[in-house]
């Protein structure tokens, strides 16, 4: 267990003179002194050697915190200082401010392969005060087994960053953060440890301190300290704009992004939400870029530094660009509404540092309550599902890969792979060079947990909705959800929100930007990449197909993806399952004959037959489809990928490609006569994986087509 030192007077009085100094170069001024709260957690780690978790909101100073302590620690004859932080933009930053102070910081993440090594070395040597590792390398077999256990016999201070992480009552729970649990529970005697965030309500910084007790013999170290400070945060000015349309709210953004003041973000909910705003708001003339996971690296980096010195009005971004983002905006503006108060509270974080009044603006959407349902759908898998992962495993002489296992289990990558993460961290299978392994070790599905936390999840939509509704004081509203109250259970008004009077928000939009944009958002049209590869292990279920595919389908189209702003609102209403089965609507159609235009021009030769993807749930919708797209081309439908076996569920294997492509080959076959050489369109209702019309093109190509061209109403992606 960890037990705290006794340190006399004269040697925290030192200790705090030197923490002083060591501020005063962190921060580049000469008048710098530390808060009374920020010295009781250095005083914790760097004098009584404790553990500790601070909750205390962005701005605060926790890093100041951990590089002060750092360089009391290591003046002391400590070993390195290892932080773990979940985002490459928050490593940057920190390597930059530990240089200010003379710290000598490195770090070792998926893009520096090549350096670690030499980073080892460097290491050994004694020539590194702070290492920064990403909560993925927890989880590398060579890491964990290898580098993680000589970190853990030698540093002097273990620092988590963004603990919430680790809970999984927390609003953006890893995986990869679970492994913390052993790392803590192998600690020697007398290693400090801090963990920081800046969103906790009080149930996540109970679970996170809980965690942070634990030692290696199983008991719980009841000298946590737990420091919370008061969420509140002065400078932001809180507010709710309510428009009914997607076209008033692009319009807003277009009127009003201008008025804001200096830089900030623009966040949205979905990917193809940033670039479709971020397209429109450039073409309005405003200095804006879109920016998500699937950005690039170096393009991220270089986009953050944009935005830190002013170069660019606003990143329009996903929840990508979050934790540990460290520059001073003026604003943030959501467009959709996140799912729960603290995920809103985390992300309007990222304004108001550095200035003294920063405006945040949410303009929520319908849609919204179908995207939260999405993600609430991807949480932890079925006792069944976790139960054939282990069987498949016990059952193997040899590690399994992710992909050979998505054979065995209908489970998509991700979550297959958080899902074993999971079962590492509880002692069921273990990460190995080549894959997986059981390790034999009884594994109890807590499925009363996994409820209340779903349970939990749905009571915290229902408070974001109420965020919208509320008449009284915002920033009260969400200090209360974060349990940042007084002695009587309430929060102070903050009398700078749009309830408080403190700002005033306009709803009014021009009728020329509603127009343009809702040209923009009837604009149809998003290219449908066909695939390449077949999925890896197909042997297993059977199929002999692998590598690439040699003749499939060409890149098709779908006039919008479901999660569009414009027409994905009348394609969701359309895909309801409470929507009945009928002809398309008079505006899709429209759309569609404007896609086909469009798309003619980039075609080697005109469609010559038309096959249709027969369809159990909707077969008027694509039967209409196709007849009326043989009207208007004067192309025949010669046949269809016809339905052979009904017992096949439409969607069956959706969650993974390879069960996807079993599934789509049991369930159907290719019933049309297909003329030789001949352009083949095939039409389906709509896209979700892409693996029924990459198969169904593979059969038209094998039965004499020349080319097969995809076309849908809408894709999921």
């Amino acid at each position: 267990m960890t037990t705290a030192t006794t340190a006399s007077d004269d040697v925290r009085l030192s200790a705090r003179e030197a923490a002083e100094r060591h501020l005063r170069a962190l921060v580049g001024r000469d008048d710098a002194v530390l808060r009374e709260d920020q010295w009781a957690a250095i005083e914790a780690l760097a004098v009584d050697r404790r553990r500790a978790l601070v909750v205390q909101r962005t701005g605060w100073g926790k890093s100041a915190v951990y590089f002060v302590a750092t360089k009391l620690l290591r003046e002391g004859g400590a070993g390195p200082t290892v932080i773990v932080s979940p985002l490459l933009a928050l490593m940057r930053n920190q390597i930059a401010a530990a240089e200010r102070a003379g710290i000598r910081a490195v770090t070792i993440n998926s893009t520096n392969i090549d350096q670690w090594q030499p980073i080892h070395d460097q290491i050994h040597a004694g020539e590194v005060d702070v290492l920064l590792v990403s909560p993925e390398r927890l989880n590398n077999p060579g890491f964990r087994d290898e580098v993680l256990p000589r970190l853990a016999a030698t540093c002097g201070l273990l620092v988590v960053d963004e603990a919430h992480c680790i809970s999984d009552w927390g609003h953006d729970f890893r995986p990869d953060y679970r492994r913390l649990r052993t790392l803590l529970a192998e600690l020697p005697t007398g290693i400090p440890v801090l963990a920081t965030t800046a969103t906790a309500n009080q149930r996540v910084t109970d679970d996170v301190a809980e965690q942070l007790g634990v030692h290696a013999d199983g008991t719980s170290d009841a000298a946590v300290l737990v420091q919370r400070g008061t969420l509140d945060r002065e400078s932001l000015r809180l507010g709710v704009v309510q428009l009914k349309t997607p076209e008033q709210r692009l319009a807003w953004l277009a009127d009003h992004l201008a008025e804001q003041p200096g830089s900030g973000i623009v966040y949205c909910l979905t990917v193809a939400a940033t670039q479709e705003v971020a397209g429109y708001l450039r073409d309005r003339g405003l200095e804006v870029a879109a920016y998500s996971g699937q950005t690039e690296a170096d393009e991220r980096h270089a986009l953050e530094q944009a935005l830190v010195e002013g170069r660019v009005k606003a990143l329009v971004a996903t929840s990508a660009l979050g934790m540990g983002f460290d520059a001073t905006l003026g604003f943030v503006i959501n467009l959709g509404a996140p799912s729960s108060p603290v995920a809103y509270y985390q992300q309007v974080g990222r304004a108001g540092r550095g200035t003294d009044d920063a405006t945040v603006v949410l303009l929520p959407q319908a849609e919204d309550r179908d995207i939260w349902a999405y993600f609430a759908s991807l949480g932890f898998p079925r006792e069944e599902q976790v139960r054939e992962t282990l069987a498949a495993l016990a059952e193997s002489d040899r590690p399994l890969s992710t992909a050979t296992l998505e054979t065995r289990v209908e489970l998509g990558r991700n979550r297959l792979e958080s899902m074993l993460k999971v079962l590492d961290v509880d002692g069921a299978v273990q990460r190995v060079q080549g894959g997986w392994v059981s390790t034999g070790r009884p594994w109890t599905y807590d499925a009363e947990r996994y409820a209340r936390v779903a349970e939990a999840r749905e009571r915290e939509q229902q408070a974001m909705l109420g965020y919208l509704r509320t008449t009284e004081c915002r920033m009260r509203y969400l200090r209360e959800q974060l349990d940042d109250v007084g002695p009587d259970g309430r929060a102070a008004d903050c009398g700078r929100c749009d309830n408080c009077g403190g700002v005033t928000l306009s709803s009014a939009v021009s009728d020329a930007s509603v127009a343009e944009a809702g040209q923009r958002l009837s604009r149809p049209g998003v290219v449908l990449e066909p695939r390449r590869m077949w999925p890896t292990a197909l042997g297993n279920l059977g199929l002999d197909l692998k590598g690439k595919i040699a003749a499939g389908a060409g890149p098709g189209r779908t006039v919008a993806r479901l999660t569009d702003l414009g027409h994905g609102q009348a394609l969701r209403q359309l895909f309801r399952e409470d929507t009945p089965d009928g002809p398309v609507p008079p505006g899709l159609a429209q759309a569609v004959m404007d896609v086909m235009k469009d798309w003619s021009s980039q075609w080697s030769s005109r469609p010559d037959a038309i096959v249709v993807v027969e369809s159990a749930t909707r077969p008027t919708l694509v039967n209409d489809l196709a007849e009326g797209l043989s009207r208007v081309m004067q192309v025949p439908v010669v046949g269809t990928w016809a339905i052979r076996d009904p017992s096949v569920p439409p969607r069956a294997g959706a969650s993974n490609s390879a069960q996807r492509v079993a599934a789509v080959r049991r369930r159907g076959g290719l019933d049309a006569d297909v003329p030789p050489g001949a352009t083949v369109l095939l039409v389906d209702d709509q896209v979700a994986t892409g693996w029924t019309l990459t198969v169904a093109a593979v059969a038209i190509r094998e039965a004499g087509a020349g080319a097969v061209l995809p076309l849908a109403l809408a894709t999921q992606g």
